[in-house]
């Protein structure tokens, strides 16, 4: 596995910008089988405001967001497809989502995206999020492919 990639580099793959851009770096990848990338969680991300005040909480939903932007640079890899060739993965759906840790600001977030199945315009993927080697999430998500 190799091919790092930047934040720069993340916005080939993804749609997303601040504040819902999810993924810091891609640090290993091998298409058609696994990812690992991160995200680190900051005290400055504005939903710390509202969730929750005085003892901050990364949402579960988010960290399955985070994992389904990791997943998408992977089918992307796999596909070799990007946005601009007017393709775009969209998370599709989330099962067996299990949280077992807290994710809060100073973390950094370990993801392992592998993939599951592989359809012609859906995938699936068996995720893992760990903050300092400590599960902190698993769940199997799809993407579905949309072309324009």
């Amino acid at each position: 596995m190799s091919d790092v990639k930047t934040i720069t580099e993340i916005f080939d793959y993804l749609p997303h910008r601040y504040p819902f851009l999810l993924i810091d770096r891609v640090t290993a990848i091998n298409p058609g089988e696994r990812i690992e990338g991160y995200k680190n969680v900051t005290a400055n991300e504005e939903l710390f405001n509202g969730h929750f005040p005085g003892r901050p909480i990364l949402p579960g939903v988010l960290i399955l967001e985070a994992m389904a932007q990791l997943s998408g640079v992977l089918a992307f890899e796999t596909k070799g497809t990007r946005p601009a060739d007017g393709t775009n993965y969209l998370f599709g759906g989330v099962e067996k989502a299990r949280f077992r840790r807290q994710v809060i600001p100073g973390d950094r977030l370990d993801i392992v995206s592998k993939i599951a199945a592989d359809r012609k315009i859906m995938m699936k993927f068996e995720c893992e999020a760990y903050v300092n080697g400590e599960m902190a999430c698993s769940a199997m998500l799809t993407v579905v492919e949309q072309s324009s």
